[in-house]
């Protein structure tokens, strides 16, 4: 990494600021079309960077600002059509739910707390939990199977029943069984960047719903936007999910999807409405923690890290800082103002057109992220996907597509 300082003068202060306005806009791109994510346009912006106007600061701080967008506009497909960003697949039955009982709004804007909390709270912790994993990492390394074991468990044994046990001990491992055997994958697509998360958490977890939305009613209604959540309730949760966001930008192979569900196990009892502040938090306190672990430790935890890495992009903590602070203040404007349009339109769509439109592009995004492989990947995750709804058990446990592989 280069080091580097930024010129205080307005002429540069205005460039800063159109980097995070034009990452803002990638993110919401991203967040708001199913299957896509934040840490594709990183990843080209870094094969980019050396044909690209200004600063290498400058293309950090887009890849910046989309990854926090990102993560506050991603709960927007996922509640109006049921397609989650894998961070978000812990939650996406839960926050579904929701939408079918016309609290749509509500759940929009209570990610928007999630994720604006974590915010909050991962910056003051950031520095003294920076000084404990420095020391504690090499301890858990060695531990981290056992770990991740121990999530698996955890999601197992929460079900209510025998036959939800059972239901997701299979989900476990027929999830397990595909991360196993595609995860290491040898993928080609049409883009630059290839990446068979794409259709495995497609299918595992979108293709499933959109499916059984065919022949449903399609989006109701919305009613009015009251968060009926206590605040200190809602504090509190935010909390949880900024604190299991740490494990998130510290431990490697840690993927945020796998904190989210370890928050879910954390928050099992407590209601759909627990699930979308608790995942939300775990999602966008990532960012922060694991920018202050490339700073502190040399090594990026997350997507949009590894390109900042690959460009040689400064680190400036403050700029950096600054525009994550800017870009969660956009994104939380952002959820409640496009989410709302966003879930009255898709209402008005037809439910069948609109789940075959979705599958469609789906399986076009799988193709061009993976290529053949990526389609087949698709097909045989969906068939995956219908495990936990015929038993009754969540869908978190299809998680297993990453922890039984990193656990191994």
């Amino acid at each position: 990494m280069l080091p580097g300082t930024p010129t205080a003068d307005p002429t540069t202060t205005l460039a800063l600021l159109a980097a995070v306005g034009a990452g803002v806009g990638l993110g919401t791109l991203s967040g708001l079309v199913p299957g896509l994510h934040a840490n594709t346009f990183a990843l080209l912006l870094a094969a980019a960077a050396s044909s690209l106007p200004g600063p290498r600061l400058y293309v950090g701080v887009a890849m910046l600002a989309a990854g926090v967008t990102h993560t506050f506009l991603d709960v927007i497909p996922a509640l109006a059509l049921g397609v989650p960003d894998p961070a978000m697949a812990a939650s996406a039955l839960p926050s579904h739910q929701l939408v079918i009982e016309g609290r749509g709004r509500e759940a929009l804007r209570l990610s928007a707390l999630g994720s604006g909390l974590a915010v909050a709270f991962a910056v003051p912790l950031a520095v003294p939990l920076t000084l404990v994993m420095e020391r504690v990492y090499p301890l858990l390394r060695p531990r981290l199977p056992v770990l991740l074991a121990g999530v698996a468990v955890l999601l197992v044994g929460t079900e209510h029943g025998r036959r939800q046990q059972a239901g997701a001990a299979c989900s476990l491992a027929a999830s397990g069984l595909l991360g196993i055997g595609l995860l290491d994958a040898p993928v080609t697509g049409a883009l630059p960047v290839s990446d068979v998360l794409v259709p495995l958490f497609s299918g595992l977890f979108g293709a499933p719903v959109l499916l059984a939305a065919i022949e449903g009613d399609g989006v109701p209604p919305q009613a009015d936007a009251t968060v009926t959540m206590p605040p200190r309730t809602v504090g509190v949760l935010g909390g949880i999910g900024t604190l299991c966001g740490g494990a998130v930008g510290y431990i490697p192979g840690v993927s945020s999807a796998i904190a989210a569900t370890l928050a879910l196990g954390l928050v099992a009892d407590q209601g759909p409405r627990a699930f979308i502040v608790t995942t939300s938090g775990v999602n966008t306190a990532t960012a922060v923690f694991a920018l202050f672990a490339l700073v502190s430790l040399g090594t990026p935890r997350t997507g949009v890290l590894v390109a900042l890495d690959r460009a040689e992009v400064p680190l400036v903590l403050p700029v950096l800082l600054a525009s994550v602070a800017i870009a969660a203040v956009a994104g939380a404007i952002l959820v409640p103002t496009l989410g709302d349009r966003y879930l009255r339109v898709v209402g008005q769509l037809d439910p069948t057109w609109l789940s075959l439109s979705v599958i469609v592009v789906l399986v076009c995004l799988s193709a061009l992220f993976a290529g053949p492989v990526g389609v087949g990947a698709f097909g045989a995750a969906t068939a995956v996907g219908h495990l936990p709804p015929k038993f009754g058990a969540r869908r978190a446990t299809l998680m297993g597509v990453l922890l039984v592989p990193l656990a191994l």
